[in-house]
């Protein structure tokens, strides 16, 4: 009875907040644990695991009543697999499924290797303000330039994925080259997605990578200026969804050509819902010009 389990295909990408477990009708055969895993394309699985690592979930102790599960952190995937750990060892394997959550609906881009997006955010925000940049990627490449913010005095902020792994480098303006943060995450190169956070309050400023955070001391960037693509060789390619530079979504502004988004090169952008996720998606080079 190995290597069992029953798939969903939920027809879109859709946010997953539960699932409810029953035996099989009349019987002795129901799931004792089991396991989650989701993907985008059918091909490329995820294990979902709770915050504490377990990757297993409580199941049935008989075949009619209902066992279910809230999410810690929602799932997004357009298929789901159930795998059987365990189950009812006077009986077989049985199972009744319901998955529960909604429509989800994002904004995505897409780079053809050497294209950039850069942002003009108008007016400085107001003292006290904590500017946030928040976005989604995939990727099968292991290194490349991610986002760049570029601040006065010739300060610029980069986050370059490297072997994996995302860095966090800083540059004062008197030296030609950047000097590393800190870093985070790894085998990032799996074409699953990772949220990113950068949050900066002050001279403090939150990095997260998924549901690790780290804090490091950065003097604070203001206003900002142009600069130059990463690079031959540096450019990232991958997915980019649901770009966010303090409450603004600058891949929506992108698609509507507002005057604040300049685009370089051919860039191309579709709604999750409309996308066909099985084929990859790249993008380069995203620019924020103004990250305190």
């Amino acid at each position: 009875m190995e290597y069992q389990w029953l798939e969903v295909d939920l027809g879109e990408r859709t946010k997953i907040t539960a699932v409810a477990t029953q035996g099989r009708y009349g019987s002795s055969d129901w799931l004792t644990s089991y396991q989650l895993m989701f993907s985008d394309t059918g091909h490329n699985w995820k294990q979902y695991r709770q915050e504490d690592s377990i990757g297993s979930f409580p199941g049935n102790s008989n075949a009619d009543s209902v066992v279910q599960y809230k999410l810690q952190q929602p799932a997004v995937a357009r298929f789901l697999r159930l795998v059987p750990l365990d189950w009812n060892p006077t009986g077989r394997i049985g199972l009744r499924l319901e998955a529960y959550g909604c429509p989800y609906t994002s904004d995505m881009v897409s780079f053809d290797g050497s294209s950039s997006l850069t942002y003009w955010p108008g007016p400085a925000p107001r003292r006290g303000s904590k500017p946030v940049v928040s976005l989604k990627f995939k990727t099968m490449r292991n290194s490349g330039t991610l986002l760049q913010a570029e601040g006065q005095d010739g300060l610029e902020l980069s986050l370059e994925l490297d072997r994996g792994k995302l860095q966090l480098l800083l540059r004062d303006g008197t030296t030609p080259t950047f000097n590393p943060l800190t870093s985070l995450g790894s085998l990032l190169d799996d074409q699953h997605w990772h949220h990113v956070v950068l949050r900066q309050k002050n001279s403090q400023l939150n990095f997260t990578v998924d549901k690790h955070t780290k804090t490091v001391e950065t003097p604070e960037l203001n206003v900002g200026a142009p600069q130059d693509p990463a690079g031959p060789g540096k450019n990232f390619q991958g997915c980019l969804e649901n770009l966010v530079y303090n409450g603004v979504n600058l891949t929506e502004l992108a698609k509507t050509n507002d005057e604040q988004v300049d685009i370089n090169v051919s860039t191309h952008f579709s709604y999750s819902r409309t996308l066909n996720i099985s084929t990859f998606c790249h993008f380069t080079n995203t620019k924020v010009n103004d990250f305190h």
